[in-house]
């Protein structure tokens, strides 16, 4: 019996349907979060900057295989010269971390262009990068982005677990060296600093985009806070955070545990993924057989 194309048709919608979801949840880490890029262009007849700004990418891309942060400078000294850093999110593995980094270059051309400075941020890592000597001087402190959840949480009660959760994150992050995620009664909380910032600067860096969240955001059920040295964010989940314990001995686990539960939260995702995807490709090859026999059947039946 030949296989109904309207049957086919619909088949193929919900593979390939689910094959995009599962490709978008396995990359949301590449989402654009922002973009800074600094109204000063750069001439370059010579392709002098060009050239050093290629090299800095180039530096910064190699890194991001065994490190989260890395700075780098390139040229051939003065103003010439180009100095950079990157920087993943403290739960990513290695080959997240260059997968999120290897697309900054492309999308730092794309968005700024020839700038004398830039600053891309997606929700798994940044790059940043100026021409020597451009430098202004910018509080860790100021804030560069900020985003709210348009739905507020329902019932009592969820800016005093909000603001524990924030406590515990706070704390986290300089015990963590300067980062910590966990989760505390459906609430997911996460905070991260630059690199190079010292503990108590990174407690303080946090402690004020804590703060920027709870003015701003009030009960809304997510936020992040993106400060020039820090960044937090924060989700609920009225019926538990996903994947991960909700109770409030999870926020009293060490940094190194909640990296351990979200790496392996991430391998199992994308072991799923890959079946997920494997079996789907086998579906859509016998859909094509049957279809090409359904066709075969009609020919020989004129």
């Amino acid at each position: 019996m030949g296989f109904p194309r309207k049957s086919l048709f619909l088949l193929l919608l919900l593979i390939f349907f689910t094959n995009l979801d599962l490709a978008e949840s396995a990359s949301d880490y590449a989402t654009l979060v922002y973009k800074g890029c600094s109204k000063e262009t750069f001439t370059d007849p010579n392709g002098v900057y060009s050239q050093a700004l290629s090299s800095l990418f180039g530096s910064l891309v190699s890194q991001s295989t065994k490190a989260k942060f890395f700075k780098a400078t390139t040229g051939n000294g003065g103003q010439t010269s180009m100095t950079g850093l990157f920087q993943c999110r403290g739960d990513l593995s290695n080959s997240d971390c260059y997968n999120c980094v290897s697309r900054l270059p492309v999308l730092s051309d794309k968005l700024c262009g020839k700038t004398t400075a830039a600053r891309i941020q997606l929700l798994g890592c940044y790059m940043l990068y100026e021409v020597v000597g451009f430098s202004q001087q910018i509080s860790g402190m100021q804030i560069l982005y900020k985003t709210c959840g348009g739905t507020n949480a329902a019932g009592r009660g969820f800016e005093e677990r909000r603001d524990t959760a924030f406590s515990v994150m706070e704390n986290g992050v300089v015990s963590g060296h300067g980062f910590y995620a966990t989760s505390y009664q459906s609430l997911y909380v996460m905070g991260q600093c630059e690199g190079d910032v010292g503990d108590s600067d990174c407690g303080e860096c946090v402690k004020s985009a804590v703060q920027r969240a709870q003015v701003e955001c009030g009960s809304s059920i997510s936020g992040q806070v993106y400060l020039h040295k820090c960044f937090i964010s924060y989700s609920y989940y009225p019926n538990g955070v996903p994947g991960r314990h909700s109770s409030s001995s999870s926020a009293s686990s060490s940094s190194s545990n909640s990296y351990s539960s979200s790496s392996s939260g991430q391998n199992t995702g994308k072991t799923v993924a890959i079946i997920l995807g494997g079996a789907a490709g086998v579906a859509f090859l016998v859909i094509c057989l049957m279809f090409a026999r359904s066709l075969k059947k009609k020919r020989d039946g004129y």
